[in-house]
């Protein structure tokens, strides 16, 4: 196992060729690939909030396996978030196996016993992925299977008029709230409570048998993510819902990136719990793709993912048309 280094343009090339041709193999064009660049520019990135890097796999000079971990550094200090690929052709030869338990060890360098990791699968393989290679692996070496979720797309634009319905449908049920949407950085004036809020997706989502904490609240690093999303070539569009008093109590927010043209990532939907039954999910998310479509007409899809669990953000994303493409799995193991 080789630490990768983002300035060799070669190395990292060949690294992001086998993560992009492995994470593409059963999902093809469905599949969600982060970009080289995004991928160059969070590895490179020096916020203290986490930190990214990658390792190659090589064999016989060439690269045929590719690893990457993000530890938090302002919260779940015992947490790594780990991700492993293999060239289909070289799959099953140990390759993967290595690459992990290299992994493994970084992890236990910097603390980590807790291990997380996503693989997808075709959606008629089940909530389990049987037969899928992702799945098979994980649970070959010893992580288990600890929330599965539901890849869903939305072709765009959707009809001014089905958008307006939905808000207006909403509407009497928030009438006490303020919507604002803008894109790119947080407003000042909104940054603090845009830090509370979103710091709690992780842990107010459905979470499974995650072992999770919420995120440390920190508005500095609200503006390190703003700066590496700068860098990676995104544009972020964002929704609150905004209480009498000024406080934010629901978000949502969605990305573009100029490395791939068309498409569009739903991010986080949150409503604090105490302001739920306000229909503010629907009304943020319909809101945020206003703005989108106003902005962004040349975006032709949106991809989003859900807990399968999560019946109420399932409801809102299928009343404004998505539909299910392919599965996700939230997987986990804790180092001895």
């Amino acid at each position: 196992m080789h630490a990768l280094d983002p300035a060799d343009d070669a190395g990292f090339a060949a690294w992001h060729h086998v993560y992009e041709t492995s994470a593409r193999h059963e999902l093809g064009d469905v599949a969600s690939v982060w970009q080289l660049e995004e991928l160059r520019a969070l590895m490179q990135d020096p916020a203290r909030h986490s930190r990214t890097a990658g390792w190659s796999a090589v064999l016989d000079g060439e690269t045929v396996g590719a690893g990457w971990m993000r530890t938090p550094m302002l919260d779940n200090l015992e947490l790594a978030e780990i991700d492993v690929h293999v060239l289909p052709a070289h799959r099953r030869r140990g390759v993967g196996s290595a690459l992990l338990a290299g992994l493994e060890d970084e992890a236990r360098a910097r603390g980590r016993r807790v291990l997380t990791g996503l693989a997808s699968w075709p959606y008629a393989a089940g909530s389990a992925g049987a037969g899928a290679s992702g799945p098979e692996f994980a649970s070959a070496t010893g992580f288990g299977l600890a929330l599965s979720e539901v890849q869903r797309e939305l072709p765009l634009p959707v009809a001014d008029e089905v958008l307006a319905g939905l808000a207006d449908d909403a509407a009497p049920a928030h009438a006490a709230y303020t919507l604002r949407s803008w894109s790119g950085p947080v407003p000042d004036e909104l940054l603090h409570g845009w830090a509370e809020i979103t710091s709690t997706l992780a842990t107010e989502a459905p979470t499974g048998d995650l072992e999770l904490e919420p995120e440390a609240v920190s508005t500095e690093a609200v503006r390190e993510r703003e700066a590496t999303i700068a860098r990676q070539g995104r544009t972020k569009y964002n929704t609150v819902a905004l209480s009498a008093s000024g406080e934010v109590v629901a978000y949502s927010d969605l990305a573009t990136t100029v490395h791939e043209p068309g498409r569009a990532y739903q991010w986080g939907t949150l409503v604090h719990r105490a302001h739920r039954g306000h229909r503010l999910g629907l009304a943020v998310k319909v809101a945020n793709l206003r703005l989108l479509q106003r902005e962004r007409p040349d975006v032709t899809r949106l991809t989003t993912y859900n807990a399968e669990v999560n019946a109420h953000m399932i409801g809102v994303n299928e009343a404004l048309g998505f539909r299910p493409v392919a599965r996700l799995g939230d997987f986990q193991k804790k180092l001895g």
